[in-house]
């Protein structure tokens, strides 16, 4: 009888151990609280607890780009938003953009919406153009973000540079806009979805201008994944006419780690429920399957690639 009870005992362990391995851990890494991949990040998390069986999720608030594909390639995370050229310098190990080897480890699992570059004043500094930056107080983004690796090549293009701005901060969409309301800033430079929650409580609150930035600074960058656009008129309030841009495609990324089955599920509860990310923010409904898997500057996950491949989105 003890030699049953004790066999009992050991199949019970057994399962146990067979259940905790079958738990899946899906830690989505986002960016700032204010920002666009915060919500999106959330409701994706929210997807996959409710539809990808024994899966355990969180969010992490980060600081976006660069430090979500550092995380990704230390296995610190399963999926992560990160804007085009900073995982193609990631892939690739461009030391200046934070990355002192290059990330192999690192997967895509698609693209998704446009970020724009919004560069936007205070009316009452007198900026309405990037020359008219220079001697003022900008913020551009957090140090060795996305955004702030945005701010030195849209700079760069423009023949301009941190010198030349009376006060450069380093800090993110709600920093920025707080010492914008208190007039400590003069401007600040974010790169996000359209109708960002930050640049519309800003707007709410003082009258602003956003700044334009010509198609032949952009062209001037030289890099494929600066594209220009425009922030349509009435995106934020005050602001009555389209904005000349440049966007940038913000791509999810996950690394080699992270089984077939699990990356297959995390492109397809993101591609098949569009209207529940919608819903999180706005800016998703720039997401577009069909454009998913055009200029990736690294290789899909093979889990992604079989979803592609199964709604015949590649060969």
């Amino acid at each position: 009888m003890k030699v049953i009870k004790q066999c009992m005992l050991g199949a019970t362990l057994a399962l146990s151990v067979t259940a905790t391995q079958a738990s899946e851990f899906i830690n989505v890494l986002t960016g700032g609280t204010s920002g666009v991949y915060y919500p999106l990040g959330v409701a994706i998390s929210q997807l996959y607890g409710e539809h990808i069986p024994n899966a355990k999720v969180q969010v992490q608030a980060t600081r976006a780009s660069v430090e979500n594909l550092t995380l990704l390639d230390r296995g610190r995370g399963e999926i992560g938003f990160a804007l085009a050229d900073s995982v193609g310098d990631a892939w690739n190990g461009v030391e200046e953009a934070g990355f002192k080897a290059p990330l192999k480890k690192l997967r895509a699992v698609g693209s998704t919406y446009s970020n724009y570059i919004q560069i936007v004043a205070r009316a009452d500094s007198g900026i309405t153009s990037l020359e008219d930056l220079k001697g003022k107080r900008i913020s551009v983004g957090a140090p060795r973000s996305g955004t702030e690796l945005n701010a030195r090549a849209i700079f760069k293009a423009a023949g301009m540079g941190y010198d030349d701005f009376s006060r450069t901060e380093y800090l993110p969409f709600g920093e920025s806009v707080e010492l914008m309301k208190n007039r400590q800033l003069d401007a600040t430079l974010q790169s996000a979805g359209l109708g960002m929650a930050a640049f519309r409580d800003l707007a709410s609150h003082a009258p602003v201008v956003f700044i334009p930035i010509p198609g032949e600074v952009v062209a001037r960058i030289g890099n494929d994944a600066y594209r220009t656009g425009v922030i349509p008129a009435g995106t934020y309030t005050g602001q009555d006419a389209d904005v000349p841009t440049v966007t940038i495609s913000n791509l999810l990324v996950t690394h080699e780690n992270v089984s077939d089955s699990t990356a297959y599920e995390m492109a397809r509860q993101v591609y098949e429920n569009l209207p529940a990310l919608s819903n999180a923010h706005s800016a998703a409904n720039g997401i577009d399957p069909e454009l998913a898997v055009e200029g990736l500057p690294l290789p899909l996950h093979p889990g992604a690639e079989r979803y592609f491949k199964e709604k015949g989105l590649i060969d």
